[in-house]
């Protein structure tokens, strides 16, 4: 029976770096399920590789069809953006397990949906002077950058990623990220135990 390793943390925690290194590490096993969201494109990402692009007209289909696994709104200083996992045959859990990138809310929807035994916790954590550097380096290298936004959802993941929070989710094991080589191996050998 397969797992899901829900790979989580704050903004500019290093996660889409260590999902990228993962999935080119020699034997590493997992599939991708690729999330979806409504926030534009951003420069240096692709379709289908980071998330699924989609309108709201999509977001609808997908709710009408049952097809929502769990699903995030976010109110932004350019609009309402969604993030959400959908049951659209990405996955078959009687064959494989994989990897995906979410936030903690998009963990418990997934875990509420497959199962606390099938949704397991990677928690990616920086010090946050460390990642508000590292936040601002990225948008700044953006052709737009866009501050505002970025400063909303450094606040925003006080809160949400709140040591309240992650122990009512049952978050335990935590890997900081200080040197990226590092946490990855250190996330391989966690994933290697738990299949």
């Amino acid at each position: 029976m397969g797992k899901i390793f829900c790979l989580m943390g704050k903004s500019a925690t290093g996660k889409d770096t260590i999902y990228a290194q993962l999935f080119h590490s020699e034997g590493f096993q997992l599939k991708k399920i690729i999330p979806y969201t409504t926030r534009p494109i951003r420069e240096g990402e692709e379709e289908g590789r980071e998330y699924f692009f989609c309108d709201e007209d999509k977001v609808q289909q997908l709710e009408r069809a049952g097809k929502i696994i769990e699903l995030r709104s976010y109110h932004t200083v350019y609009g309402e953006w969604k993030y959400f996992t959908a049951d659209d045959g990405q996955f078959d859990l009687d064959k494989d397990s994989y990897l995906t990138i979410g936030t903690l809310e998009a963990y418990l929807g997934m875990r509420a949906y497959f199962g606390a035994g099938k949704v397991v916790p990677i928690y990616v954590e920086v010090e946050d002077g460390e990642r508000l550097m590292r936040a601002i380096a990225r948008e700044k290298s953006q052709t737009i950058p866009k501050y505002e936004e970025m400063c909303r959802r450094f606040l925003a993941d006080a809160e949400d990623f709140s040591e309240k929070n992650l122990e009512k989710a049952g978050i335990s094991v935590r890997f900081e990220n200080r040197n990226v080589q590092e946490t990855i191996e250190e996330i391989r050998g966690y994933i290697q135990q738990m299949l």
